[in-house]
């Protein structure tokens, strides 16, 4: 059996690590929630502008703009979105098995594949992959506004009216609930206008033309499809850690009082171990 010293310095350090992950999930549960109430703060704009690029994507000449254009896929961008650190179970690990897989799909078909890293933990394994790494952004940080993902969103825009790619793919953690974050992989470019159902069909009148508004909203509807991409992907990670440093700190709880009863045990052999000596010590006198 350890002995007391080292039993009590073990407590001693698991109750220090304890502190550490309820203050990181105390730390975690906030940002969760900010991430979550950006979120909903933009969904109105994301609901509206889906009904008008759903609209206008209906209309004959909307297939002429570039964003829309639909071509045979010779080349394919993926924007894999990760955190930058880690401490969150098994979310990377979660992510990095999604995208694994999709990529096996891809060189299966002989599709060449890049990809545009966003945090740290996708390009470190993109990269040991070997798969080629056009573009990484990393501490965009727990709070990005709308002009922080810019960059990311310029770039795949570029890329795709330049012919320089032929299809373009979202790959991030979906925030599900609390507990369950999911990983997904969707298209974002072409775009694929949403369906609106008959009776939320507005009838719009578009100045100067629907032509024209086209080509202004669809770079804003890609700009913010990331940028809800992100948001996700940062809820998930915060939520993750959440429940991550929830665990650890009930699992320290219980080794503490493992580690108690252990201590209480040897202090009682000791104590016991020094009476016998004591009565031994006393018969031998008399």
């Amino acid at each position: 059996m350890a002995s007391i010293r080292t039993i009590r310095r073990r407590i001693r350090g698991i109750k220090n690590i304890v502190k550490i992950t309820r203050a990181m999930e105390m730390v975690a549960a906030s940002k969760m929630r900010r991430a979550q109430e950006r979120s909903l703060a933009a969904r109105p704009y994301a609901e509206k502008i889906e009904q008008v690029v759903a609209d206008l994507a209906a209309l004959p000449e909307s297939g002429l703009h570039p964003l829309l254009q639909r071509r045979p896929v010779e080349r394919m961008t993926v924007v894999y979105i990760t955190p930058d650190r880690g401490l969150c179970g098994g979310l990377n690990a979660n992510l990095n098995r999604r995208i694994a897989s999709f990529l096996a799909e891809q060189a299966g078909q002989k599709v060449p594949v890049s990809v545009i890293s966003v945090g740290r933990k996708g390009r470190d394994f993109v990269a040991r992959c070997g798969v080629n790494v056009c573009a990484f952004f990393t501490r965009i940080g727990d709070k990005p506004s709308l002009i922080d993902t810019l960059p990311i969103s310029r770039m795949v825009i570029d890329e795709y009216e330049n012919n320089v790619v032929d299809v373009v793919y979202l790959a991030y953690s979906q925030f599900v609930s609390t507990a369950v974050q999911r990983p997904v992989v969707r298209q974002l470019l072409p775009v694929q206008p949403a369906r609106i159902p008959k009776a939320q069909n507005v009838d719009y009148i578009y100045e100067p033309d629907a032509f024209e508004v086209l080509g202004a909203l669809l770079p804003r509807y890609v700009e913010r499809e990331v940028y809800e991409a992100i948001l996700e992907s940062i809820a998930s990670e915060q939520s993750a850690r959440m429940v991550a440093m929830r665990n650890a700190t009930e699992n320290g709880n219980e080794l503490i009082q493992e580690l108690t009863m252990l201590y209480n045990k040897a202090r009682q052999e000791s104590i016991t171990k020094e009476l016998l000596d004591i009565v031994g010590g006393a018969a031998a006198l008399s």
